[in-house]
């Protein structure tokens, strides 16, 4: 597999939801994009509040355009606020560092999209996205060490 589709991304949005209301989440918002940060599948569950798209995007966009999980992104932005806050610049505003994007890797370890997640505390939006991209077969980096 080399590409996401839109079968695909919905499958992965719809097992994202599914772990949440298994884990008694907050209302969810997923976003799936494919490798050149294309949206390809936005759910948003009812419930969750205005801006939520905008921030799962940002979350899986900002995975994509820095090629680690959002998890890492958060991390520099700790330690690197004013490279992270120079980055968001060149972003256009449109990165969010929080766990929640997560890269989706191939067989081959090759990145062919993100989903990003959003609605409940970081963790639970991460642990959603990596339970989903795991249910599908493929390889989530959430940039977690190993």
């Amino acid at each position: 597999m080399n590409a996401l589709n839109l079968q695909l991304a919905t499958t992965l949005s719809n097992r994202a939801l599914a772990v949440g209301r298994e884990i008694s989440a907050a209302p969810l918002t997923v976003a799936v994009l494919d490798a050149g940060g294309h949206l390809i599948s936005l759910q948003r569950e009812d419930g969750a509040s205005l801006l939520r798209p905008q921030i799962a995007i940002g979350k899986a966009w900002g995975a994509l355009a820095l090629g680690k999980g959002s998890r890492l992104i958060a991390a520099d932005a700790q330690q690197r606020p004013a490279f992270i806050g120079a980055v968001n610049n060149l972003a256009a505003g449109n990165l969010v560092p929080a766990p929640g994007g997560v890269l989706i890797r191939d067989e081959r370890g090759e990145v062919i999209g993100a989903i990003g997640i959003t609605g409940d505390t970081s963790d639970i939006d991460e642990q959603c996205a990596v339970s989903a991209v795991e249910a599908v077969g493929l390889k989530a980096d959430a940039g977690i060490a190993a």
